[in-house]
Formats: C-alpha cells, structure tokens, sequence
C-alpha cells in the first residue's frame, strides 16, 4: 500500500546526515515527523522551525527503555507512525585482524539490534492499522564487501537479509519495507562519525590501510548529495509500488552492477559443481 503525503515519519540519527535531510523533507512541505537523536540538542534547531508539525525526542537506539518510550510519546502525539526510516548508526574501519571486541559489538548494537528494536516497537500499531512503512539504511557496503570496512559490511549485510525476511513477513499484512543503498556521500560518515582501530596492522596497510586512506582523502568531496537523496527517499516511499531496494548515486550502482556480473560469471564457471554435488537423478 502506497503511503501518502499526510503520513507520520519516525526518523532515527537525526543530528546530519539522511536523518536529518530526511525530516526537512517531510517537515518543509507540511507534513508530520517525529525527529530523534542521542543528543536532544542537535536537533532543537529542527524543532524549532517547525513546532507544530515536528517531535523532537532523544533517542539512543541502543537503549531498549528510550525506544519504548519514544514510540509511546509518538503514537499519543499524532495517534500512529506511519513509517519508520531506521537511520541511526556509523561506520568502524578496520581489517578483520584489526577489530576490537568491543568495537566490534557495539558497531552491531547500533547499526542491527537497535534497528531491530526499533522496528519491533513499530510492527504492533502497524499490524493493527494495516498500513505502514519500515525504510532501512544499509549501504553499497551491504551488498559489496571491501577490505577495511569488513564488520561495517558484516552489519549491513545483515540488514539487508533481515530487511528482505521482513518483507516477506508483511507484505501480506499490507506493510512495506525498502532497504536504502547509498554510495557515497557528503555525510559525517567517513568524517566526525567514523571509528577507527586503536593500532593499525602494517600487514594490512595496502588493503585496510590503503581503504581507509582513500576514505579519510574524499570525506567532504563525495559525488553523493544528501539532499537529493532524501528526496529520493521520500519518493520512493510514496510511489505507488515502492522498491525493496533502492540503491542511491552512481557509484553505488556501478559499484553493485559490477559485483552481480562477477557473480553470475561465477557461478557459470562451476555449475557443473555446483550441480554435481546433489544425488544423481532418480536416488
């Protein structure tokens, strides 16, 4: 079911990026958001310029309670959340040697099980209405893996099988979801969010290394422009039959052009392998 105009946004990570230029979408042409953020105090000026359409809340998606309860205040302002954008979260670079345990988890923490609590705190008004909208931030770097960004990738993979299980699950009950594929872009993603490893590994300074250089040389130059993306978002959302998937910016679909076609070749080049391993017909 398509979601229309006058519709409740939910929109996780508020304080730059998507989140942010996801909410001035939907908050400069009328519409009702309800803005989140760790920090209450990075998304005041958004509330302030829109007090009688925008609810701005402090939200860690980390924290089970802060997600009971802001969901709680959400559907008794406005009655419902139409649609929920899962937009919180960061990247950690480093070879897979390089993580740290505890950097390791916590990247998960944020970037999957919140999105798992946050989508389950809005699955139950949803079924009830039968109607709603669940947008996942992944990344090119959910689909395509690269040295350096590995547990990024990890986490992100894992939101786009949860994301494509889950549509699954409520399409039948008249909910959507779209899974969001940015390349890259000018975010505080590779800048002020970024977490990198304590003690860079020489072995890897060619590959993670050499990654994470070319990363910190573009922060801040990236072909990819937030603002058309959140309006491509947007868009997407409300089209009368919106995708599962909805890759974002040039690269990104090159990017994941290039690794579909190097698979399928793949998988060409030993089928009959792949086919051998069954019984033969007819046992």
């Amino acid at each position: 079911m398509p979601v229309d105009k006058s519709a409740v946004w939910f929109i996780t990570g508020c304080s730059t990026g998507f989140g942010r230029e996801i909410a001035r979408v939907i908050l400069e042409r009328g519409g009702r958001a309800v803005v989140t953020a760790r920090d209450a105090a990075r998304i005041k000026d958004i509330a302030d310029a829109f007090p009688d359409h925008a609810l701005a809340l402090a939200l860690d998606v980390t924290q089970p309670a802060q997600i009971a309860s802001s969901v709680r205040q959400a559907e008794a302002k406005y009655g419902a959340v139409d649609v929920l954008v899962n937009n919180a979260g960061y990247g950690y670079m480093a070879a897979i040697e390089e993580g740290e345990d505890d950097e390791i988890r916590a990247q998960f923490e944020a970037n999957v099980f919140g999105l798992v609590a946050m989508t389950k705190a809005v699955l139950p008004g949803m079924r009830e209405r039968r109607r709603g909208h669940i947008v996942n931030l992944s990344s090119q770097g959910g689909l395509v893996g690269s040295p350096g960004v590995g547990y990024y990738n990890a986490s992100k993979f894992a939101v786009e099988g949860l994301s494509e299980a889950l549509a699954g699950e409520v399409r039948p009950l008249g909910l959507g979801v779209t899974i969001v594929e940015p390349g890259p872009f000018r975010t505080d993603w590779a800048g002020r969010s970024l977490r990198l490893p304590k003690q860079d590994m020489e072995a890897y300074a060619e590959t993670a290394g050499k990654r994470r250089r070319q990363i910190n040389g573009y922060s801040g130059s990236q072909q990819g422009d937030p603002v058309r993306a959140a309006h491509a978002i947007v868009a997407a959302v409300e089209s009368p039959e919106p995708p599962l998937h909805l890759l974002l910016g040039k690269i990104a679909l090159d990017v994941v052009r290039g690794k579909l076609a190097a698979m399928t070749a793949e998988f060409s080049k030993w089928e009959s392998t792949s086919l051998g391993a069954d019984f033969p017909a007819g046992n």
